[in-house]
């Protein structure tokens, strides 16, 4: 297996004997390769020359490799790189403590080169085909989710454009000036069926990461945002115009009505069509009141 367009591959091993066969063996390959005798050199080099990906032991002096992985995980330029654990520790404590880190494989040694060929190649195709789906499916979406404008039932009053529709936006996000990048990426992009792992590779964190850090921030997950900001189209458009159940859930990016529907219920009490029904009710009456 050899790489017509070479990837940069980074070691970070202790053992001398180890880490050369590992570079020899993949620069065999047609990988571009570096090594790293230790985790504070494994971190400069990373900073430095951004690979492609970073296979990593775990037990080094000074350093171990999920102090090297948390690092590497809080660096915005370093954040999204594929991370592969090399260890003589195969424990579940140790695997489990791999993962929640934001670790992508986990190989035990002694492992032969194309047990890590395997590992490597899933990798960077996964990351490969994550990169081009995120960049095509926003490519190819709408501007505006709002195509029409929509007008109150209640007494025919005009109540809002597609220009307007993205008010109730400005109560849905806390204002957290670190979490920014991450809410106006959800504001604009909410209604094509994101998920956790499109805001993870757009402001360049992995999805582990970014759950924890805002799920500590604001007491919420990234995907609870999401579905907030859904809800909150749902609630503008349910009352707004006279758009069918279904409609609404493919204008805010659902594929299953009957999942849109139940989400609304969970967050609401009732589902789509009598939330709509009564609180248009509500508008009416206070266009009476006016």
């Amino acid at each position: 297996m050899m790489y017509e367009s070479s990837k940069k591959i980074l070691v970070i091993e202790d053992d001398t004997v180890t880490r050369d066969l590992y570079l020899k063996g993949l620069e065999a390959k047609g990988f571009d390769m570096i090594g790293a005798q230790n985790g504070r050199v494994g971190i400069q080099q990373a900073q430095k020359s951004t690979p492609d990906l970073v296979i990593c032991d775990i037990t080094m002096p000074d350093m171990d490799g999920y102090s090297v992985l948390t690092t590497l995980r809080q660096d915005p330029v370093t954040a999204i790189i594929p991370f592969i654990f090399l260890t003589g520790s195969s424990t579940r404590s140790d695997v489990r403590k791999a993962m929640e880190l934001g670790a992508d494989d986990y190989l035990t040694k002694p492992s032969t080169l194309e047990e890590l060929l395997r590992a490597i190649a899933i990798r960077l195709q996964k990351q490969a085909n994550l990169q081009y789906w995120c960049a095509m499916k926003f490519e190819k979406a709408p501007k505006s989710v709002f195509t029409d404008d929509t007008t109150a039932i209640a007494g025919g009053v005009a109540v809002a454009s597609d220009q307007e529709a993205n008010i109730p936006s400005k109560s849905i996000f806390p204002s957290i000036p670190q979490l920014k990048e991450v809410f106006d990426f959800i504001e604009a992009h909410y209604h094509q069926g994101i998920t956790l792992c499109d805001v993870a590779l757009a402001v360049g964190y992995s999805p582990a990461y970014l759950t924890n850090r805002v799920a500590r921030q604001t007491g919420e997950t990234v995907n609870c945002w999401i579905v907030k900001r859904r809800m909150a189209g749902a609630r503008f458009l349910l009352q707004n115009n006279n758009q069918t159940v279904e409609k609404i859930a493919k204008t805010l990016g659902y594929q299953d009505v009957s999942h849109f529907s139940r989400q609304f219920r969970q967050h609401h009490g009732l589902p789509p069509q009598a939330w709509r029904k009564q609180h248009q009710l509500v508008l009416q009456e206070q266009v009476k009141l006016w």
